[in-house]
């Protein structure tokens, strides 16, 4: 197993291993331990003319976390314990590109690839301290990628607090990113399909800030900041409002994600902001939404190589509809079997449409579109000897009008996930 953590992580982790061996019974009594088993089939069919027909892969992963609690006294500290460990089952050189697992220099995917992470924490009251491995760090602006095999982790400090009542107050530092099919740890860079800024630039650091407010159960506000060092900056404001009926809800959100370029600007120009509105009406079993993005700005929507921003794109997967200049209205149906007696078993029905995209030139001009339909079907078994076992199916159909060498191609796309956790103490 490898383990990438900086040196002074290590000496947290030191330091606080001799305050646990001081009073460990908190530690030992309220740690928990989980294993995954995580079996995943990822294809990509490419339409039109490319030199590549084909992204298809199959792999098994096997996340284990192991949570200790906290060591008695007012003070008390922790460690927790991820270990990741991906297995090819099949992959090819000339059907690779699904992200599942790491490749050699000469495009052949790593027979098994695996890593451990350890987090030094340390509680005040309602305040937590976290150093070494972070998998919490759920920024709307850098959300971790969960969509792979293995999570995608950072490296870094981060503090979360609720000790003001009605308030959540957090912060992470951060210095290195590894990305969900690699064992390295590695400097930020920018997202940069259809050549949006320079994909080589470079930063050491990323740092976030966060403010969320909830008055009441019906209203939660919320203000980030997040700045990676001489690349960009983003401030992202968000207001949510749950309003019940007798029978049923609606949920209404609204956020605005506002970046420029930061410092030396090496990635290029940044000049963005994105408005986005989503309504979520449910009744029994149904849930509709329908929701509306808009960029406006120069530039398209910054974010970390890695990463997922919580925009509408946020579900789809061939596209993030985050290019320059675009607007896109969704359409969306999810309907919960437990209303029909069959506990479990859940169906989703997704639709994003994009238009007046502009581009290089060279990748398709202004006035583009682009659209995606996406279908799911997922059931988690509720008894029986395969208790809890969850079985998800994904596929979309996406298109677009852009010239053959833009960075999204037209494309249908199939995910296969069986999952099962099972609690080891």
């Amino acid at each position: 197993m490898k383990n990438n953590n900086h040196n002074s992580y290590c000496v947290l982790l030191v330091g606080m291993a001799t305050s646990v061996s001081a009073s460990a019974s908190g530690f030992i009594s309220d740690s928990e331990a989980t294993l995954t088993a995580r079996n995943y089939y990822f294809e990509r069919e490419y339409k039109g003319t490319s030199p590549q027909n084909h992204a298809r892969e199959w792999a098994q992963g096997f996340i284990l976390k192991m949570n200790s609690g906290y060591t008695d006294g007012p003070i008390g500290f922790g460690l927790n314990t991820i270990g990741l460990l991906g297995i090819k089952l099949d992959s090819s050189p000339d059907r690779r590109g699904t992200d599942l697992l790491p490749y050699n220099s000469q495009g052949e995917a790593a027979d098994e690839y695996s890593e451990l992470g350890l987090t030094a924490k340390m509680r005040l009251a309602k305040t937590v301290v976290q150093a070494g491995t972070l998998t919490n760090t759920t920024f709307p602006m850098a959300y971790p990628s969960v969509s792979r095999l293995l999570p995608q982790t950072f490296r870094g400090v981060h503090v979360s607090s609720t000790d003001l009542d009605n308030f959540t107050l957090i912060g992470s530092s951060i210095d290195r990113i590894n990305k969900r099919n690699s064992t390295d740890y590695e400097k930020f860079t920018m997202g940069s399909p259809n050549r949006r800024f320079n994909p080589t630039a470079e930063s050491d650091r990323a740092n976030f800030l966060g403010i969320e407010y909830r008055p009441d159960k019906a209203w939660t506000l919320r203000y980030y900041n997040g700045t990676v060092e001489n690349l960009y900056s983003t401030n992202y404001f968000n207001f949510e409002n749950l309003h019940n009926f007798e029978n049923s809800k609606l949920k209404s959100e609204f956020s605005w994600y506002s970046s420029r370029d930061e410092g030396s600007a090496r990635a290029g120009k940044v000049d963005n902001d994105t408005y986005l509105a989503e309504f979520t009406y449910s009744i029994g079993g149904h849930s509709f939404i329908g929701g509306y993005q808009i960029l406006s700005g120069d530039t398209a929507t910054p974010y970390i190589s890695g990463t997922e921003m919580l925009t509408l794109g946020k579900y789809m997967l061939a596209s993030d509809f985050l290019n320059p200049k675009e607007r896109t209205w969704e359409a969306m149906y999810i309907y919960d079997f437990a209303a029909s007696g069959i506990p479990g078993l859940k169906a989703t029905l997704r639709y994003l449409k994009g238009d007046e995209i502009e581009l290089p030139t060279a990748l398709g001009g202004k006035g583009l579109t682009e659209s995606e339909r996406y279908a799911e079907l997922s059931y988690v078994i509720q008894s029986g000897p395969f208790r809890d076992v969850a079985l998800r199916v994904r596929n979309s159909k996406y298109r677009n009008d852009f010239a053959s060498t833009a960075s999204f191609r037209d494309e249908d796309q199939t995910r296969i996930n069986i999952d099962y956790t099972v609690k080891l103490w």
